[in-house]
């Protein structure tokens, strides 16, 4: 399996070379900069002396078809930087990278295929005219020159590359069926979420139906934890920058923070997480070992500072809330503690009706003992945090990956990956292992002997931040949410404005259930009424004329188009209960 996935991204990199060398002989100004494999593909970023779109992709493809036909061998080289630097003295990118690996005496390598050189680590198809069957450029954008907005706007190319074409069609078939399900395309055709440049850019603005399944997950998830044992806090979502000081967060991390207000003589600052205020609560009295585990748990607002060019509808914003907890044990029960989060997640998962290894798989995120600027230098710790979070998984027979260097500078994690529409994966929920925080913070326990010990802290969320889990959830369902979660679980359709009354009878009945209900009194059609309905994803219609009146029935319809006939609305109440009750 390592070795299919080593043997694509070769691939897909060897193609972000080909693009590369086909716009600098389509447009001879170019000066190509990085082009990078990405988990679904590959993109390069360019300096043009002209504007492209996406119209220009066909022909760009037609001329890499061309190119790719001379490629027998990608042939690599190291090389001294003043080298390269004479090789690359045009691009001034290429002369920047060059300096950077000239400073941190890293070795210089250069990669020819064909006519084209680039600057480059390695990593590429044997035989490319052979090996890349099927290829495809997909979108245009603009990035900033290394992220950073102070820099040139750059045009990036994204594209993907396959060994066989009919996986690059099963691949563009899942990319056309995610762009109906783009959560920014179908939240605003169901009116859940706006955004104005007025409010600022990654502030979602939620509309009464959006701030219905906003509610219905917050009431879900704070009643699970109640019922765990949580115990549910409110703390400011703002703080002294000292508070971050002390955490380690500021000033290492204060690119992602927003900047410091001068309140008084008092310095503070939008929060970017919670654990700070928990701990704080920790600490305002001493704790006996007969009361852990102590599991606070908050909906925390957090703020942090994500690049505009970043921002991506209610997956990547500058204010979310967490569904934030941190669990205060003792080293003993930390396995425990574990597990019951582990349990807690998959109840949550399975409520929303994501399936394990199939909409989520579990990553175990390491430190890299290396780096010593990121991650707390403590070895043993590093060690023991690490083997027992490995040893949950095995012992649970939980299939997943590891990954280095993505842990928490203060300790491992285990990550809840989900996987989108458009086949991305993203860190959905966490549960991280904390051995810094305690040392930090002097948080302390007294044991059986009257003895201070250390606390050891599990940092947990159960749901993730409710924007992106909103996000994911409208993908997931393509709008058509489970009825708990629908914003509107039930619309009554009038055939004529003669059984308004009616309809009028039966909404305040299943309002009296507290079904969300809503009446269509508009002077359309039945038929139009009932495709609005469905275009809106409603879970059930009720049809009501004259004979309905009569029976005191209601004639029930999906928005599937299933006609379920004429029921009494007791019955129908009774139905709708059940599944928003079992939530299936």
């Amino acid at each position: 399996m390592a070795q299919d996935q080593k043997y694509l991204e070769n691939l897909k990199h060897t193609a972000a070379h080909l693009l590369a060398a086909t716009v600098v002989d389509l447009y001879p100004q170019a000066k190509p900069t990085i082009g990078p494999v990405i988990e679904n593909g590959f993109y390069y970023d360019f300096d043009l002396p002209q504007p492209i779109s996406e119209e220009d992709l066909p022909k760009i493809e037609k001329k890499m078809e061309e190119i790719l036909k001379g490629w027998n061998k990608v042939a690599g080289r190291e090389v001294s930087a003043q080298e390269a630097k004479n090789l690359f003295k045009d691009n001034p990118y290429k002369i920047e990278l060059i300096e950077d690996l000239e400073k941190e005496n890293q070795p210089i390598s250069i990669y020819t295929a064909g006519q084209f050189e680039d600057l480059c680590r390695g990593g590429h198809a044997q035989n490319p005219k052979e090996e890349i069957k099927a290829f495809k450029l997909l979108s245009v954008a603009g990035a900033y020159w290394r992220g950073d907005e102070k820099n040139k706007m750059l045009t990036r190319i994204y594209g993907t590359a396959f060994p066989t074409q009919e996986e690059l069609d099963e691949y563009l078939k899942m990319l056309e069926e995610a762009k109906k399900r783009d959560h920014r395309k179908i939240g605003r055709d169901l009116d859940l979420f706006v955004f104005s440049d007025l409010v600022g850019k990654g502030l979602p603005l939620l509309t009464p139906k959006g701030t219905t399944i906003r509610r219905e997950l917050e009431r879900f998830i704070v009643d699970e934890e109640l019922k765990r044992g949580y115990l549910h806090v409110v703390t400011p979502p703002l703080a002294k920058v000292d508070l971050y000081r002390v955490s380690g967060h500021y000033p290492y991390y204060k690119d992602t923070m927003y900047p410091p207000m001068k309140i008084d003589e008092e310095e503070l600052i939008l929060r970017p997480m919670t654990c700070p205020h928990h701990f704080m609560l920790y600490k305002s009295r001493p704790h006996s070992y007969k009361e852990l585990p102590l599991k606070f748990a908050e909906l925390s607002p957090q703020y942090r500072y994500e690049k505009s060019g970043e921002l991506t509808g209610l997956t990547r914003v500058r204010m979310f809330t967490l569904s934030d907890a941190h669990i205060f044990c003792t080293p003993e029960q930390t396995k425990q503690v574990i597990n019951d989060v582990l349990d807690i997640i998959y109840d949550v998962n399975k409520a929303l009706g994501l399936t394990k290894g199939v909409d989520y798989r579990y990553r175990l995120s390491l430190g890299d003992r290396e780096d010593e600027k990121k991650y707390y230098k403590d070895d043993s710790a590093w060690d023991k945090a690490e083997h027992v979070l490995r040893e949950i998984l095995t012992e649970n027979k939980e299939p997943f990956l590891e990954a280095k260097g993505e842990a928490a500078f203060y300790g491992p994690k285990i990550d809840v990956q989900a996987k989108w529409a458009n086949g991305k994966e993203e860190t959905a929920f966490t549960i991280q292992y904390d051995f810094v925080m305690p040392k930090r913070f002097g948080l302390k326990y007294i044991d059986q002997e009257g003895r201070e010990k250390e606390v050891i802290v599990i940092h947990r969320s159960s749901i993730g931040a409710f924007e992106r889990i909103m996000a994911f959830l409208i993908e997931k369902y393509g709008g058509a949410f489970p009825v708990w979660l629908a914003p509107v679980q039930v619309q009554i359709i009038p055939i004529s404005d003669k059984n308004l009354g009616y309809g009028q009878k039966i909404l305040e009945q299943l309002k009296d259930s507290n079904i969300r209900i809503e009446l269509d009194k508009r002077t359309e059609t039945m038929q139009a009424k009932i495709r609005d309905a469905q275009l809106q994803k409603i879970p059930y219609m009720l049809i009501i004329g004259g004979r309905e009146e009569q029976s005191g029935t209601v004639a029930v319809r999906t928005r599937e188009g299933q006609d379920l006939g004429a029921i009494k609305a007791e019955e129908f109440i009774n139905k709708i209960k059940g599944e928003i009750e079992s939530k299936s």
